[in-house]
């Protein structure tokens, strides 16, 4: 049981739910491969590094000898899970959900082994008879499903909610019947839907599955929820150099979910924000396209974003960094002969760049590592190396 204890605990260290308490340690106690489900959603072709996430998890999962399920949706996404939104996501065609399941798939497996795992679709037993789906109806109430959050909001709202999708969660549910889902993996926003498959399991007199929910990993603005629909994510499938410079575009605040989240690291302590930053990019380029592909990445940038209009002998000029935020409207101020009023009238109109990314208003104190060997721009032609003394 020590064996099943240190494997409970190495699953489940980042987990932001593993419910019941206990349970997962008693399912990997019992000597056999656990069946692991994550439902795909194939209404949209392409994944991104939030959903890598959950991925990674499953991978944690099937390098100590377990079985993936991914359940393709094709017979619910007929229907459409709200999922936190406001109103049901757009049907698409037979053929729209069959080549997003695909690509879903194919970008699925640069994280997960192919070897190890099991692709179903749900429409295999969700298009069941009429008595069935009365039968499955019965293993909850209207009052349960409208706790959960979304559902519970745009009843209080006066939103009209079809009963179509109140069926959606059900439907889901019962997908951990049909596949004997052991543990079943999600997002905290996916956490109703995954206890309700508990229910219904205990419903259909089978084992109830272990919930384990990941955190939302937040898209580059660093505060909603990664979403290609938000226009805040980085897709597997970018170009490297695309990748790479939307990394860099992630505040400073969530550099530390980000590294724990997708390299399962802590954010390093010998590197300031913007070295840890650009050795994050890097690594991501490096998985999903290779190192050759990561190195030119981060030579691209260099070369085409910082130095894309900066004249070959720029300037420098000298700071005394020592770990403590640096006033900036100061240093354009004392690098370009500026009052200080005027550096911050140009941060304010988004005229001063720090390694090609544009500053704003609120950019007053910036931490010092991160100004040590950076380029600083005001306004087109104005340029100077920042380097420490």
């Amino acid at each position: 049981m020590s064996q099943a204890r240190d494997d409970a605990a190495f699953l489940s260290r980042n987990a932001v739910d593993c419910l019941p308490g206990g349970a997962l340690e008693d399912k990997l106690g019992g000597g056999r491969p656990l069946r692991v489900k994550l439902g795909l959603d194939p209404t949209a072709p392409d994944i991104h590094l939030g959903h890598v996430v959950v991925l990674q998890k499953l991978r944690e999962f099937q390098d100590r000898g377990h079985l993936v399920v991914l359940i393709v949706g094709d017979y619910t996404a007929r229907v459409g899970d709200p999922s936190g939104r406001s109103s049901t996501r757009p049907q698409l065609s037979g053929e729209e959900i069959d080549a997003n399941a695909r690509t879903y798939q194919e970008q699925a497996f640069t994280v997960l082994d192919p070897a190890r795992v099991e692709v179903r679709r749900n429409s295999e037993w969700l298009d069941m008879p009429m008595e069935d789906l009365f039968r499955l109806t019965r293993t909850a109430t209207v009052a349960q499903l409208l706790e959960r959050d979304d559902f519970a909001k745009r009843y209080a709202a006066g939103t009209p909610i079809s009963i179509l999708e109140l069926l959606y969660p059900m439907m889901q549910a019962y997908d951990s019947v049909a596949v004997e889902s052991d543990v079943e993996l999600g997002g905290t926003d996916q956490k109703f839907n995954l206890l309700l498959g508990r229910d219904v399991q205990r419903a259909y007199g089978r084992p109830e599955q272990v919930v384990l929910t990941m955190p939302i990993l937040p898209g580059v603005d660093g505060e909603r929820k990664m979403s290609k629909s938000l226009g805040n994510h980085i897709g597997v499938s970018e170009p490297p150099e695309e990748m790479y410079g939307k990394t860099l575009r992630i505040p400073d605040t969530a550099m530390a979910l980000w590294y724990d989240l997708l390299l399962g690291e802590s954010l390093p302590a010998d590197l300031g924000p913007r070295d840890a930053k650009h050795a994050l990019a890097r690594r991501l380029v490096e998985r999903f396209h290779g190192e050759p592909a990561a190195h030119d990445a981060a030579a691209h940038f260099e070369r085409v974003v910082i130095q894309r209009d900066a004249p070959d002998d720029m300037p420098e000029h000298a700071l005394a960094l020592n770990g403590e935020p640096v006033h900036l409207p100061a240093v354009i101020a004392d690098a370009f002969g500026l009052s200080r009023s005027e550096a911050r009238r140009m941060l304010g109109q988004g005229a001063v760049k720090l390694d090609g990314t544009a500053l704003g208003a609120d950019d007053l104190d910036v931490p010092g590592d991160r100004l040590d060997g950076a380029v600083l721009q005001v306004g087109k032609r104005r340029f100077c190396r920042l380097v420490s003394t």
